[in-house]
């Protein structure tokens, strides 16, 4: 009976390290380190898409360009001069089962189509419950969470934007995104940073 209960026991320990989540850490030049916990069960198709673009390197050297405080950041399409760089196909909107646009999480950008998404994310400085999938709303499919260094996404949504080449709330410095990297989620987890509980609310804008 023994026996029996640990084999029991082992086979539940080995099922939990088989479905452990898929961690990243983003360098930003001048800031640092974010990592974030993907949502790999919840929301399958976004995370294998997004770690495409992390394995191929896409997002080395590119920008956050546009950055609204108390809103979010969002980054991954272009370079310093504002060139767009050229994506994937689009993927299916997973908004209806992602998780919710809550302060800290990382969601995908996409045009007015719910499935035009391709490399562009942002990451929720407040909860943006808003942008959640509705019976109104196709939403922004939210797939993971920063989990060590948020202080530093906040920072960066409080820098100095201007307009310019025809894009608004772009940082009139540079903010550069030196590298993405898978890294371990235990490693992450034993310094986590994350754990403000009040954030407030964000005014409405539109994501594309």
């Amino acid at each position: 009976m023994r026996l029996g209960l640990l084999a029991t026991a082992l086979a539940a320990l080995g099922s939990t390290a088989a479905t452990e989540n898929t961690c990243v850490t983003m360098s930003i030049a001048d800031y640092g380190d974010v990592t974030i916990e993907l949502a790999d069960d919840q929301t399958p198709i976004t995370v294998a898409n997004f770690l495409d673009y992390v394995d191929s390197d896409f997002y080395d050297g590119l920008i956050f360009h546009r950055v609204i405080e108390n809103f979010m950041i969002q980054g991954g399409g272009y370079t310093s001069d504002l060139t767009e760089k050229k994506t994937n196909s689009p993927i299916k909107n997973e908004a209806s089962v992602g998780l919710s646009n809550t302060y800290g999480t990382i969601s995908m950008a996409r045009t007015s189509d719910p499935d035009s998404a391709t490399d562009q994310f942002f990451i929720n400085t407040v909860d943006n419950v808003f942008l959640d999938y509705s019976a109104s709303s196709a939403g922004y499919a939210a797939f993971g969470t920063v989990i060590d260094g948020m202080d530093l996404v906040v920072a960066i949504s409080e820098v100095k934007t201007h307009t310019t080449k025809g894009f608004s709330d772009v940082p009139k410095t540079d903010v550069v995104i030196e590298s993405v990297k898978r890294t371990s989620c235990t490693d992450a987890a034993s310094s986590k940073k994350n754990l403000r509980k009040v954030h407030r609310a964000a005014p409405r804008h539109a994501m594309h």
